[in-house]
């Protein structure tokens, strides 16, 4: 196994280490979600069967006009991204912003590809090292071509004017 495959494999348990994983959420509830700047968000959402509160820490994307986009790491597995499906209506809190009202939306796949080309061109370094471990939880490869990573636009409901 080569150290990429290695740091991936490494990686991916890591993500599936609940504890670890919701840490982040403890600081963003303490208000202390500055520390990670804009490349983190807290997204607060509804469950898609209990109605009760969710919260999931994600990586911002891309920044638009009218909002954040995320990827869902763990593809269609992943509950925040199927709470959103029944209920896409939320808030996220990053940087000094906290609960700015949103809604999901999921990118097509043109849109989707597009972004994720601008992430890594934006960061190549981090892409080189997410996109081996995107590929281990997708079971899938993400390539030019296109991308089977599920992507979601978080827009504000009241955009800043």
């Amino acid at each position: 196994m080569t150290n990429s495959g290695k740091d991936a494999n490494l990686a991916e348990r890591l993500l599936r280490t609940r504890w670890l994983v919701r840490a982040p959420i403890w600081l963003f509830r303490a208000r202390l979600g500055w520390v990670f700047g804009t490349r983190l968000l807290l997204l607060e959402h509804l469950g898609r069967k209990s109605r009760q509160p969710r919260s999931a820490v994600l990586e911002v994307v891309d920044r638009t006009d009218s909002g954040y986009v995320v990827a869902s790491g763990f593809g269609e597995q992943a509950q925040w991204l199927r709470n959103l499906d029944a209920h896409p209506e939320a808030f996220v809190s990053t940087g000094a912003r906290t609960r700015i009202p949103v809604t999901a939306r999921r990118l097509p796949p043109a849109e989707a590809t597009a972004t994720l080309r601008r992430y890594a061109a934006r960061n190549p370094r981090a892409w080189a090292k997410l996109r081996p471990v995107l590929e281990r939880t997708l079971g899938a490869r993400i390539d030019e071509s296109g991308t089977t990573l599920p992507l979601v636009a978080l827009e504000e409901r009241c955009p800043r004017g």
